[in-house]
């Protein structure tokens, strides 16, 4: 292979610079497995990671980087003529690095759970990623302008953090990311490319779209413009998940064959897969370079199943909500995670009547009880929720709500709801739609509610009922009006 050795690389074959935990590598033979220790799964987080130039180039564009102490893994695929395409991917992979590594001590603030001033959330280190890949797209926007050669030049970026027991994801036109848990493959990245964005449309029939738009033709880049619109999500991972992260060179061979790409991603050994990886997508053309880093957090046995069952019924309870049935995989996803589960116990108020607030809560196990005044209206069970209004607007709670037992409920507050209808168009008129929905179910009920009150006053009259019998002997005295003075005349 031959290529423009990017920072750390010292040439073509196996490249690699290592120093305090710290490795970039990119070869093209053996896979590599190195161990994490950024994170807190009960077994060592590994990995294995492998590039090919493929059957039809004669250089390789892509690009990756495994930073084992930080546990930060990236793939970038890079595009332009005269080697430019490596050259962004390659200054992409460093700038992203660099800039994560200057803020090593808030990952770890956060991965310590520090409080206070100290206290670190995931909107600060989602922040972070932010500004890295925007940095990155800067700086390669800026070389790109130097050098006519290089105009135009950019590259596609996926990039997992491993921090405590979060994956914090970050991804840039058609280079994927896929979880593989419990022998179940998801794709957890959405392509920013012409094709993906004309199916989520459904205006036109998928197989017209294959003839109009190329599936490579990318809408996001790193590096074309100073600014990369970066997308992200963040995970709760357990141990044993395994992740892929490639190229569109492995992933473009297996479209149409998820089933076969999660066999290959399942074997045991990480090396093993890696090579089958590169190797199926050589045998189906290797039209394109071919990178595959396989990433496995823990091991298996050693998983926590209380969590794992937590975070699958938080998940399962979420898609069944009326306000969120109609998303798809990666928008319960997003959902997720600017959601909190907050556990409570038995006479806990969670909510009092009168008092305002922005959250919206969904039982995740117990009950709850729904009070006004000291009346008991309504008990709530796992699946239900209330509070919903909170979300759009600041009023008065019409109810109190308290637990019944020991119990958990998912929380939604209204400034992470509102994130998400800022950032993702496409999702907020999903959430808006299905929110006009409820407010129209919440009209229904409240117009039975007072047909039933209307038909209540119309009732049959039973005042003599309520009378005793003596009542009905009083009499009643008419008084006549008292005669007029007849005229006088003048």
């Amino acid at each position: 292979m031959s290529s423009v050795p990017g920072p750390g690389c010292p040439g073509p074959g196996l490249r690699a610079r290592r120093g305090q935990g710290f490795a970039v590598v990119k070869m093209a033979g053996k896979p590599r497995v190195r161990y994490g220790s950024n994170s807190m799964f009960r077994s060592e987080v590994q990995f294995a990671a492998l590039t090919d130039v493929g059957r039809q180039r004669d250089h390789n564009e892509d690009n990756f980087l495994v930073d084992k102490k930080l546990s930060l893994f990236i793939v970038c695929d890079g595009m332009g003529g005269h080697a430019a395409g490596e050259v962004a991917s390659a200054l992409a992979v460093r700038i992203v690095h660099e800039e994560i590594k200057k803020e090593a001590d808030l990952l770890n603030d956060y991965r310590e759970g520090k409080t206070g001033a100290a206290k670190v959330s995931k909107r600060d280190v989602l922040n972070l990623l932010e500004f890295a890949v925007n940095r990155a797209s800067a700086r390669v926007h800026a070389e790109a302008e130097k050098d006519a050669k290089k105009r135009g030049m950019g590259t596609t970026l996926v990039a997992i953090l491993l921090v405590g027991s979060q994956a914090f994801i970050i991804h840039v036109g058609d280079s994927r990311i896929y979880l593989l848990r419990d022998g179940v493959l998801e794709q957890i990245t959405e392509d920013h490319t012409v094709y993906n964005e004309l199916i989520k449309r459904k205006k036109i029939p998928p197989e017209r779209i294959a003839e109009i738009a190329p599936r490579n033709a990318i809408t996001r880049a790193v590096g074309v413009y100073e600014h990369a619109e970066p997308e992200t999500l963040v995970l709760d991972a357990l141990d044993g998940d395994r992740f892929l992260l490639c190229s569109d060179g492995l992933s473009g061979y297996f479209e149409d064959d998820p089933e076969g790409l999660g066999k290959l991603l399942a074997e045991p050994d990480a090396d093993a897969a890696a090579k089958s990886l590169i190797d199926a997508a050589n045998l189906r053309g290797g039209k394109d370079n071919i990178t595959a880093v396989i990433v496995t957090a823990g091991d298996v046995q050693s998983r926590d199943e209380s969590r794992a069952k937590m975070l699958q019924l938080k998940r399962e309870t979420l898609a069944r909500m009326p306000l969120f049935r109609p998303l798809n995989d990666r928008e319960i996803l997003r959902v997720l995670q600017v959601t909190d589960v907050v556990p409570y116990r038995d006479g806990d108020v969670v909510i009092r009547q009168g008092d305002k607030g922005e959250e919206l809560y969904i039982v995740l196990s117990g009950r709850m009880k729904v009070l006004r005044g000291e009346a008991e209206v309504a008990t709530l069970t796992a699946g239900e929720h209330f509070g919903e209004m909170a979300l759009i607007r600041s009023q008065p709670r019409s109810a109190s709500v308290a637990s019944a037992g020991r119990s958990e409920l998912i929380v939604l507050r209204r400034s992470e709801f509102f994130e998400i209808l800022r950032k993702e168009h496409q999702l907020a008129v999903k959430l808006l739609w299905q929110f006009l929905g409820v407010l129209a179910d919440r009209l229904a009920e409240t117009t039975r509610e007072l047909g039933d009150a209307r038909h209540e006053l119309a009732a049959e009259d039973i005042t003599s009922e309520v009378f005793d019998e003596e009542d009905e002997e009083r009499v009643t005295a008419v008084i006549p009006p008292r005669p007029r003075k007849p005229s006088t005349e003048s």
